[in-house]
């Protein structure tokens, strides 16, 4: 297995794709570099691909103690730096959607651009009353999933949180058994990311300097505090692009692979794989 060390901890990755610009891509808490099987065939006849387990998860060396957000933004940069990519495109689901962010923020020179799915940062939505009760809402699911993780309940958190928190109840069954193995397998390590105080806030301000591309989008059958957090950012990201998946929702890597892969593709190709 091709692995590599950053920042003290060992992770695993995958290369593929021969011509065309680098892209890295940031899977979500749950998942492994595996979310992007579907899609990756497509991506890899256009891109030079980075996929990879975040340190935690999977085939990548698992810590003690929690999963910090600025321990996975700097792996990400490490990963990109080591591996010769800098200026890549970086892509990033939910909670990996929220690495891509930081990354932006705080090291742009290694990105050519963003592209940004869903990400989690429900920080943003503090200060706004008609959001409370969202916000109130994905505590108390997070919680109950947190609890049952503890109770050695991982299956059943697996699920609770696919069907809750993604926002689409009855995906559960829809998924492979060897899928539904890898999220229940990872299921500690988003008991170690919720632990994070810093997972979840963005301050916007961090991307006043971005110039680089950037495509933000969402599912419109997402819950919708996922639509208003992408919003907020593309306020922040006057240049950004926003768009919607017809008929998805979290993670339209794996329900809608191919508007995803025509989505990505079509944003490079359309920048010119600009540096």
């Amino acid at each position: 297995m091709p692995t590599i060390d950053c920042n003290g901890v060992t992770l695993y990755y995958e290369l593929s794709g021969q011509e065309g610009p680098p892209l890295a891509m940031v899977h979500g808490a749950w998942w492994s570099h595996r979310s992007w099987e579907v899609v990756a065939p497509a991506l890899s006849r256009s891109v030079r691909l980075l996929t990879y387990d975040r340190r935690g998860h999977s085939d990548s060396q698992r810590p003690e103690g929690p999963l910090l957000i600025r321990n996975d933004v700097a792996d990400l940069a490490s990963l990109i730096e080591q591996l010769d990519l800098a200026p890549a495109w970086v892509a990033g689901v939910s909670s990996g959607a929220s690495v891509v962010l930081r990354l932006a923020g705080e090291r742009p020179e290694l990105l050519r651009g963003a592209i940004v799915h869903e990400p989690a940062l429900f920080g943003l939505l503090a200060d706004d009353p008609e959001a409370a009760a969202m916000l109130d809402i994905v505590r108390d699911r997070l919680r109950a999933i947190v609890e049952r993780i503890g109770s050695g309940d991982h299956a059943g958190a697996a699920r609770q949180f696919v069907e809750t928190v993604g926002g689409t109840p009855g995906r559960w069954d829809q998924l492979s058994d060897d899928y539904q193995q890898i999220l229940i397998e990872n299921a500690p390590a988003f008991a170690q990311g919720v632990q994070d105080s810093e997972a979840l806030v963005f301050d916007l301000a961090w991307l006043a300097g971005f110039s680089k591309p950037m495509l933000l989008t969402h599912g419109d059958q997402s819950p919708a505090f996922y639509g208003e957090v992408v919003r907020r950012v593309a306020a922040a990201v006057p240049h950004a692009e926003v768009l919607a998946f017809e008929g998805a929702a979290h993670v339209p890597q794996r329900t809608h692979p191919e508007a995803y892969a025509e989505a990505v593709t079509s944003f490079i190709q359309v920048q010119g794989g600009a540096a």
